[in-house]
């Protein structure tokens, strides 16, 4: 394994030409995020769908964690320390809305689910009222694996560790082996069981979908579609849980594997994946993109 200064030494060799891609990709989807919770926002009709209240979710933790973890990024990149306890809070806050997302991608499948199978009780089922119960119980599943990590790392530190500065990371809490395997196992956890609702509830939408006709087999058909997209964009941000273990096991082999491999996945699991939001609900929903579309200048010079 490489030393701290093979570490800062490669660090300081990287290319700016990665940089500036990162940062470039990472302004334009927060805008094209920002725009897209304006267009919420503007919609009064949208405050009481659950999907779109769902989707409002995805689009500020995305926005979020891109923030945050672009500010890491660059701090990593001039390897700028800082002090424990402010990297506890910022891991606190990067673990629980790398989870958020996927978790809200669960739920809003399960919307479609109910909205397609049992179309009688999604009024109950979904309303305003359930979706903000429901957005409670997302951030509280989402915050376990953060609970998980820092009790062990607290569990496990000395008094001196707190009082030093370091760069910040999530596998900066990672002390021993076993904490890196428990980790990995917690993801995995939740990769299952999110797998499995998405696919039992595509399976039952299909079942509907074969059943119906006319206007109703255009909607199940519809719906699978979405659920098609969920599946794609959660595989994409689970696949970011694997990534430690996958890193962790090229920095055994060769540091400048690992840095490469650290920034190919960066830009495919953790940047590409909150750019589908827009693209499942902000081009291909129809009322959304009507409302999106007003707000184009181009739109309002047409007028």
């Amino acid at each position: 394994m490489a030393d701290n200064n093979s570490v800062n030494n490669v660090f300081l060799q990287r290319p700016n030409d990665r940089m500036i891609i990162v940062q470039i990709l990472v302004i334009i989807f927060l805008c094209i995020n920002m725009l897209l919770i304006l267009t919420f926002i503007k919609k009064e009709s949208f405050h009481t769908s659950a999907r779109y209240i769902l989707f409002s979710v995805t689009l500020l933790s995305d926005s979020l964690l891109l923030f945050v973890s672009d500010i890491l990024v660059i701090l990593t990149y001039f390897q700028f320390a800082i002090q424990v306890w402010l990297c506890i809070i910022i891991t606190i806050f990067v673990v629980m809305y790398t989870f958020v997302t996927p978790v809200t991608l669960t739920a809003m499948t399960l919307e479609r689910y109910v909205a397609i199978c049992m179309p009688l009780r999604h009024g109950q089922l979904c309303s305003a009222r359930s979706t903000m119960y429901c957005i409670l119980i997302i951030h509280g599943v989402s915050s376990a694996p953060c609970i998980i990590i820092l009790s062990m790392f607290f569990a496990s530190a000395s008094l001196n560790f707190y009082k030093q500065s370091m760069i910040c990371s999530v596998e900066a809490f990672t002390l021993y082996r076993w904490q890196d395997h428990v980790r990995s196992a917690v993801f995995q956890f939740y990769f299952l069981i999110m797998g499995i609702t998405i696919a039992y509830s595509y399976v039952q939408i299909m079942k509907v979908a074969k059943a119906a006709s006319g206007e109703k087999k255009k909607l199940t058909h519809k719906g699978l579609k979405t659920v098609i997209l969920h599946a794609f964009q959660l595989l994409l941000c689970l696949v970011q849980l694997w990534c430690p273990v996958i890193e962790t096991a090229a920095l055994q082999i060769d540091f400048r594997l690992f840095i490469n491999l650290r920034y190919s996945n960066y830009i495919m699991f953790s940047i590409a994946p909150r750019c589908l939001s827009p693209l499942i609900y902000g081009l291909r929903d129809e009322n959304f993109f009507l409302v999106l579309k007003s707000l184009m200048p181009t739109s309002s010079c047409s007028k």
